[in-house]
Parts: C-alpha cells; structure tokens; sequence
C-alpha cells in the first residue's frame, strides 16, 4: 500500500495508458469475432426451425395417409352396404320397402362419391405437402451447410485468440493492482460510458483523442508536465501527452508480440 501512496502522477498515467492499451488490445480480439457469434447462433435457430416445420410437415403427411385409409375403408363399408340393400331389394313386400332401400343405395353411393373426391383432395395435399418438405430439405441443408461453416470459423478464431485473450487479461488485472483502487473504478467507469471503451487517450492534432474539441494549449501544457491526472471536459476521459502515449504504446508493442 505504501509504495502505490509513493507513485508519481506520471507513474498513474503511464500506468493507466498502459491498462488502457491492454483492454483496447482485448476488444479489438472480441471485434474480430464480432457478429459471428450471433450469426452462428441464429443459423443454429434457424436449423432448429426448419428441422421442427419437417417433423410437422411429416406427420402431416402421417396424418393425411391416415385420412385416405379411413375413406378408403368407409367406401368398402358402404359397397358392402349397398350389395347387401340391393339383397334385401329383392325380398321386398311393397314399393315403400323398395323405395326406402333405394334411398338407403343412394345414400351409400353419395358416400362413395364424397370420400372418392376427399381422396382426391388428400392426394393433391399430399403433393403439396411433399413439394414443401423437398424445398424444406433443401434449405436445411444450406443452412446447415452454412453453419458449419460459420462454426468452423468462429472455432478457427477462438482458437487463434483465446490464448491471446486470457494471457492479456491476466495482465489486465496485474495492471489493474498497480493503480490505486479509485483510480481503477474511475478509469472503468468512464470506459463504459464513452464510445469504443476508449476511457485514457492522448492529445491528437490539439484535441483530445477521437473528439474535435481543441484543448487550450495552458491546458496542453500541464497535461504534458503530467503533475496531475487531467480530464477532457466534453468527454470526461483522462488525458495524457503525445511524447507518453507513443512510449507506452512502443513499450505495450513489444509485450503484445511475446504473448
């Protein structure tokens, strides 16, 4: 505790710049995955959807053969039906008795006649149906197609940076323990309200970094005597010299290559 009272005000800086480089070295590895894990997520639902419409589509289809077979059975039953009226036609007392067994023929007929044209409408459902299930398949397929790939891609980068990712995180937080605690919480805290997570950035071209806003030059001045840890006042990050950053970026440079 008594060496971190001791630092010096550009020790701070140095060391916040260099924690800033670090974390700005982590996003720029989660940026190169952008939306890939998204993307491999939503072919992944996508996959899922279409494999669940196939299973609907076939017990559809289940469904409608089902349908055909009960149609089919019930014009057997009333071809019986009527063979058996047209029996009993032949036994009859009187007209009315004929009469009525006619009905009963006429009937049966009207039956075979409706599950006849149902039959026929099944079987063009069942076209249909099998149309779609082809065209289904053959998006699944893409699509599955295109998420192993995608899976392939985003595995080759976690591959690639993962080690990268953790080893600089470790010294993201060995950093981290070098700077007083209310500094860290500040530096966070601004990192994750401005844009690009950028929360120490120098003085480019007379502004602060990435803004537009000119910073006085008696301002310019005492931030390049780094006597005091100065905020940009439009955007409330930490400022530091020119002279400074370039440093630590060189110095940061050469940690990145050994890990």
């Amino acid at each position: 505790m008594a060496a971190k009272a001791e630092t010096t005000v550009e020790e701070k800086l140095r060391a916040l710049y260099d924690l800033q480089l670090i974390d700005s070295r982590v996003d720029e590895i989660r940026n190169v995955r952008g939306e890939l894990p998204l993307e491999v997520e939503d072919l992944e639902d996508d996959v899922l959807g279409l494999k669940t419409r196939l299973d609907k589509l076939k017990t559809d289809l289940e469904t409608i053969n089902y349908e055909i077979s009960a149609k089919k059975n019930l014009i057997e039953e009333s071809k019986v039906l009527i063979k058996k009226y047209a029996e009993q036609q032949k036994n009859v007392r009187n007209s009315r008795e004929f009469n009525s067994l006619a009905k009963e023929v006429e009937f049966q007929e009207l039956e075979i006649e409706l599950a006849e044209k149902n039959i026929k409408e099944f079987k063009a459902q069942i076209d249909q149906k099998k149309e779609v299930i082809s065209e289904t398949k053959e998006r699944l397929s893409e699509r599955d197609a295109h998420l192993k790939h995608k899976k392939s891609e985003l595995d080759a980068i976690l591959a690639e940076t993962d080690k990268e990712e953790k080893a600089l995180l470790a010294k993201s937080e060995d950093y981290e323990k070098q700077i007083e605690e209310r500094l860290v919480l500040a530096y966070k805290r601004i990192r994750n309200n401005v844009k690009n997570g950028l929360a120490v950035v120098p003085i480019e071209r007379g502004a602060s970094g990435g803004s537009f806003f000119t910073i006085p030059p008696q301002v310019q001045v005492e931030i390049a005597s780094r006597k005091k840890i100065i905020t940009d006042e439009h955007s409330g990050r930490i400022l530091v010299d020119p002279v400074l950053a370039e440093e630590e970026q060189e110095k940061m440079h050469k940690l990145f290559k050994k890990i």
